[in-house]
């Protein structure tokens, strides 16, 4: 009985009926003191409801056994007089022939308690986490929102090189006439040269100060004169600059901001029965339903949120790869795949939305009414979120960035480029043999190669098992 008592917390003495014996029990607080009450009680009677089956299970698979060997291991769960569990860790074994008590049944128990107050905090954690990432997600559509339907020309800049990183699309019709490329060009090059200098005073004006009166400057190539104005914010480490530009003139290019997107006629929507409608608009995950063609048909509210769409419509009629994809063939290969199979899971791939925020996600699809009417329905699940598993790509990267900059001076630098090169060109070819469920000609599609080449490479690193035509 020392025994027993210090392999397990809790250990239920019980005969063949399953009615407690004895209770050997850890301590003497207040639940030590409610589980010796058990004493002379049914054992299934002192369970939750739901833990009833279990214990009756255990009970017969003891009984069972021919041997002491140790059954298997069931979370219980014991109600208590202040409305909480008790949860414990049984393993019931039944005693041999050998011993004095034959025919009984111990029931050894592990104390949960501290395990399931550490899953509710890592589930308060993980909730606290969901909503401030989906404030964040908010926050920014917001502020896309607003930056690409305002009717005044923003320009966001780099403090420190004075680099464009973001311009809207009054910005961008103000500029048509300088012919220079906004995002990722130097703020004054957008002027005339002789706004230069005073261009450079408003900008270090407003680094110091936080916010400077506007200034008057031509833009490139005389097209169009407009007042500047700054004002300045701090993202993390980096200082932002937001340019506002107003033009003085009343004939500026601002008449050519375009829509946020097309409004299309409804097509006429198919007869879905009101249980079904129900779960596509209040599912979490974003379900989309498109023609043969890959052009939307339907879309619930969780893909317009994913897309950063404001209406049903403004996604009918158009092609799902405007949204899904990181390049313009695997929504393609993922059609081509689904007209084969009739159905496939888990494609990763990206998706874009309207403003341009891209996420990762998790596609799942199936052809339904086969025939002249196919329909193609798509479930699109965020997995941006996700604990990303370290991915088996049969080979790990052989060096760090660290050894190969030890490398140099001791290595030629063409030997250090062809190993680099060699393994991130296989890393690419099994991935895309991985997203095309080694499907050769999906896979020089997504690559870009022929399947010639395509053999050749796979070949070369001894990948796959081709045949002899191939």
């Amino acid at each position: 009985m020392r025994l027993v008592q210090a392999s397990s917390d809790i250990a239920l003495v019980l005969n063949h009926e399953g009615t407690i014996l004895d209770v050997l029990v850890h301590g003497d607080d207040a639940a030590a003191k409610r589980v010796r009450a058990w004493r002379g009680k049914a054992w299934v009677q002192t369970v939750a409801p739901d833990s009833r089956q279990k214990v009756e299970k255990m009970l017969r698979d003891a009984q069972a056994a021919v041997d002491a060997n140790a059954g298997r291991w069931r979370q219980v769960n014991h109600p208590t007089e202040d409305g909480e569990e008790l949860p414990l860790l049984y393993s019931a074994v039944r005693l041999g022939s050998g011993t004095a008590h034959q025919g009984r049944i111990v029931a050894f128990a592990r104390d949960l308690r501290a395990m399931v107050a550490l899953q509710r905090r890592l589930i308060d954690t993980q909730q606290a986490m969901e909503r401030d990432y989906w404030r964040s997600r908010e926050a920014e559509t917001r502020y896309r929102h607003l930056l690409e339907t305002s009717a005044e020309a923003v320009l966001i800049v780099d403090g420190s090189t004075q680099k464009v990183l973001e311009a809207n699309p009054a910005a961008r019709a103000l500029c048509v006439s300088s012919r220079a490329k906004l995002v990722g060009s130097a703020l004054p090059a957008l002027f005339d040269p002789a706004d230069s200098e005073r261009l450079q005073d408003l900008l270090a004006a407003a680094r110091s100060v936080g916010k400077k009166d506007a200034v008057r400057a031509r833009l490139l190539d005389g097209s169009a004169e407009v007042a500047v104005s700054a004002s300045v914010f701090r993202q993390e480490d980096t200082v932002l600059v937001m340019v506002r530009l107003t033009p003085v003139s009343q004939g500026a290019l601002l008449a050519a901001r375009p829509g946020v997107g097309r409004r299309t006629t409804p097509e006429p929507g198919q007869s879905w029965e009101h249980t079904l409608a129900a779960f596509v608009q209040n599912s979490p995950d974003g379900l989309v339903f498109c023609d043969n063609a890959g052009r939307v048909l339907s879309a619930n509210r969780a893909f317009l949120t994913l897309a950063e769409l404001s209406t049903e419509d403004q996604a009918r009629g158009e092609a799902l790869d405007r949204w899904l994809g990181r390049t313009g063939v695997e929504l393609g290969v993922l059609i081509s795949n689904l007209r084969q199979r009739g159905s496939v899971g888990r494609f990763v791939t990206a998706l874009r939305g309207e403003y341009g925020t891209e996420i990762e996600v998790e596609i799942s699809a199936a052809q339904l009414s086969p025939g002249t009417d196919t329909v193609l329905a798509f479930a699109i699940r965020d997995i941006e979120r996700r604990i990303k598993p370290e991915t088996d790509t049969g080979k790990a990267m052989t060096r760090s960035v660290h050894e190969l900059a030890e490398l140099v001076g001791r290595t030629p630098l063409k030997d250090i480029v062809s190993e680099t090169t060699d393994l991130i060109e296989q890393l690419c070819i099994e991935t895309a043999l991985q997203m095309s469920n080694d499907n050769r000609a999906s896979a020089a599609l997504l690559l870009g190669l022929s399947r010639q080449s395509l053999y050749v490479k796979l070949r070369r690193f001894g990948l796959g098992s081709l045949g002899g035509d191939e």
